[in-house]
């Protein structure tokens, strides 16, 4: 089987058929146990899952049935439901490599980074360009009202962020800076106070050839940071503006990557 939790938690058979449990518990049971997939979840940790701290004094048997239940789900579906064991700690899910996105992604993200670290630019962009394209909307989107799972889903979100940068920062040095700017000005809308998102702009704006438009970003954005939040700018987003006026060599495209200059980013 495949399961994604890079969005709303899908599972599909081998043969592509989605074979997602439907009611909510049942969701909320497998999405806690591919959290630890490979690892024993205890039944006190997946009781709160699916009560949130306030469970029944059944609490126990349900919890049984509820596994009972999905493992039915998995045979019905064409699943081996051994993949679903008890353990003497609880319960662990343990499907075949690579069968969960999650786990693909982290392996694409390592393999990206791998490359960066022998300087295979245009690899480890494709890897992380490869690893991103598995994200279908925020992490376990449609169980984020569950307070166990919300806390994970969160970090994969931001662990999808920061990989996101990456991938835009080599492209940049890449010499793709004219076709990010549109892609970037969309992720400042949806993140309007992610810094780094305004660094890279500036740096493809102004690669492009729209200086008085790196300048417009760069005065905008601490406008409503002083307006907003009563703070000025990063050291090193203040630096970046102060190469912009000065036209600092390192900002034209035909220099070394960002991370020869001082205040770049670093991969």
């Amino acid at each position: 089987m495949k399961i994604q939790i890079l969005g709303p938690l899908e599972v599909k058979t081998d043969l592509g058929e989605e074979v997602t449990p439907r009611p909510f518990k049942l969701r909320s049971l497998l999405a806690a146990l591919c959290v630890s997939s490979g690892r024993p979840v205890t039944a006190s940790h997946l009781i709160n899952v699916l009560w949130s701290g306030e469970p029944p004094r059944t609490a126990s048997t349900a919890l049984q049935v509820y596994v009972s239940k999905l493992r039915k789900h998995f045979q019905s579906s064409g699943i081996d439901p051994s993949v679903l064991k008890t353990m003497p700690a609880g319960y662990m899910l343990r499907p075949a490599s690579h069968a969960m996105d999650c786990d693909e992604f982290n392996a694409l993200v390592a393999k990206a980074r791998t490359a960066v670290g022998f300087g295979r630019k245009e690899e480890a962009a494709g890897e992380f360009s490869a690893a991103l394209s598995l994200w279908n909307g925020p992490a376990l989107a449609d169980l984020r009202e569950v307070p166990a799972l919300r806390d994970y889903a969160r970090q994969m979100d931001e662990r999808r962020n920061s990989v996101y940068e990456q991938w835009l920062e080599l492209e940049i040095s890449l010499g793709r800076h004219s076709m990010l700017t549109g892609e970037l000005y969309g992720l400042i809308a949806d993140k309007p106070i992610r810094e780094n998102l305004y660094y890279l702009l500036i740096i493809a704006l102004y690669r492009s050839g729209r200086i008085s438009e790196c300048l417009d970003v760069y005065n905008r954005f601490r406008h409503s940071l002083v307006e907003e939040l009563g703070m000025e700018p990063s050291p090193r987003l203040q630096a970046l503006h102060h190469a912009v006026l000065a036209r600092e060599p390192w900002l034209e495209p035909s220099a070394a990557p960002l991370a020869a200059a001082a205040c770049a980013p670093s991969l």
